[in-house]
């Protein structure tokens, strides 16, 4: 009981400091891998408080690790901070950029990574005042929206040497997800033709942006043979300049997700033959960019069970009324039934569709199902025990990705829920490490996974680089 008193103590305590923290990453709402002031601003921060850091790690220059302690056993922290672009919004409760056309933190990672924060410091702090032995590691993933970061960490072996990892997550509900996610590709098809005046010279030509539109038309056909489950989205990134040009290169991207990594690489390999039959029928040429691929997540049961029993023990996040009366006015913005929805497709009462904020705790959600989203933590979870929890930081129904939850991540609704998730992640993470017993029944369930599943094989080449222009940011 004295570790955890000084635990959370210790985020009491700093509380005003990790808030205002939030609220600088909030402001500097950068897009994945180019989260250079958000990474500096959490590094600093730990090794002032006595964590060794080693940036630039995995060939990122926003990743990092930071660690305190020696030995065994080894706890992970994982922590995000990148935003999303396009996203630029006030702390106000209608539709208002900061600045037009600009990122936003619209899932919350400016919350995600200081929670993750203040929980290693908690342990840390807690290690040196009762003598606890053992390592305490942080690392700092960028890019989690394109499940870039944690993959090239993973492909790199960071965290092999891990007993266990835990994160959290800015939701609009205080739960445990036990459910696991889809595995993805990220790729990009690069089509080359021959332009030509469209009008005078047409056989002249050979249209780079048909190929893209067969190819896209030969994927449409396709998904009526993949598996029910699998989503396979696209956008075409370049498709010709003015319509009385036969265009020389277009290019379309897409996200290929499954439940299992085996149906992406099925699907992926047909997409791959498909793209070869559009450049065929066009006398065109083409090239594959491979960008990233990850791994479908591995629920762990007994460090699901463990913070379900830690957030039980903190409880929700103590709203204050000026949080419920900025929480009221975000839901008279969302489109009708959006909160039911949400409610049914987590697997909560629909009544709870009705509330504003989540004053409760709704223990474990989702055993069994597959939720229809993907993230790297998945691929922490095939390399050693992982488990991970999402506290209301938001109001109930409020959807992922919207300028709705960039308002609420900058506001007082995120900052206690940011506070409440620290403290959850901290007692768990100290259970973790004076736990013995704990410690090995999540191994044994993990490496019963590995004898059905096989052991996890890095998604990407060993040679591919970090997509670092992936977004051609200016």
């Amino acid at each position: 009981m004295q570790k955890a008193h000084k635990a959370t103590q210790w985020v009491d305590e700093s509380a005003d400091r990790l808030c205002a923290l939030c609220d600088e990453i909030w402001q500097y709402a950068e897009p994945g891998l180019i989260e250079f002031q958000s990474s500096k601003a959490l590094a600093t921060a730990l090794e002032t408080h006595g964590f060794e850091v080693q940036r630039g790690v995995a060939g990122m220059p926003t990743a990092f690790v930071a660690s305190y302690g020696s030995g065994d056993p080894v706890i992970g922290i994982l922590g995000e901070y990148d935003a999303l672009p396009g996203l630029s919004q006030r702390v106000a409760p209608e539709k208002s950029p900061l600045e037009p056309g600009a990122a936003g933190h619209g899932c919350g990672h400016n919350l995600l990574g200081v929670g993750a924060l203040g929980a290693a410091i908690a342990i840390k702090e807690t290690m040196a005042h009762e003598g606890i032995e053992g390592t305490i590691q942080y690392f700092g993933c960028p890019a989690e929206e394109t499940v870039v970061g944690k993959v090239f960490m993973a492909r790199d072996g960071l965290f092999d040497h891990l007993d266990a990892a835990l994160t959290w997550h800015p939701f609009s509900f205080n739960a445990v997800m036990a459910a696991s996610s889809l595995a993805q590709n990220l790729v990009k098809f690069h089509f080359h033709g021959t332009s030509s005046h469209a009008a005078a010279s047409p056989e002249a030509g050979r249209s780079a942006l048909k190929a893209v539109q067969l190819m896209d038309t030969g994927v449409h056909y396709m998904r009526e043979h993949v598996v029910d489950e699998a989503r396979i989205h696209s956008v075409i990134t370049e498709g010709g300049g003015e319509p009385n040009v036969v265009p020389a290169y277009a290019q379309i991207w897409y996200y290929v997700r499954a439940p299992r990594r085996q149906d992406v690489e099925e699907i992926y390999a047909w997409m791959l033959d498909i793209a070869k039959g559009a450049a065929l029928m066009t006398g065109t040429s083409h090239d594959v960019e491979f960008i990233v691929g990850c791994y479908n997540l591995v629920p762990n049961d007994a460090l699901n069970a463990l913070l379900a029993r830690r957030l039980e023990d903190v409880g929700p996040p103590p709203y204050t009324d000026e949080d419920r009366r900025f929480a009221e006015q975000l839901v008279k913005t969302f489109p009708a039934g959006q909160a039911r929805l949400t409610a049914r497709a987590f697997g909560l009462p629909e009544e709870m569709g009705e509330m504003v904020l989540h004053e409760d705790t709704a223990g474990i959600l989702g055993a069994g199902r597959v939720l229809p989203g993907s993230t790297d933590v998945a691929d922490v979870s095939w390399i050693t025990p992982t488990a991970q929890f999402g506290m209301c930081c938001a109001p109930f129904g409020t959807s992922g990705h919207s300028w709705q939850q960039v308002a609420s991540s900058g506001s007082g609704i995120g900052h206690r829920g940011t506070i409440a998730a620290a403290k959850v992640l901290a007692l768990a993470g100290l259970d973790l490490l004076t736990d013995d017993a704990l410690r090995k029944r999540a191994r044994r369930e993990f490496e019963d996974h590995v004898k059905r599943n096989g052991e996890y094989v890095p998604p990407i080449p060993g040679d591919l680089r970090p997509p670092l222009d992936l977004l051609k940011h200016d």
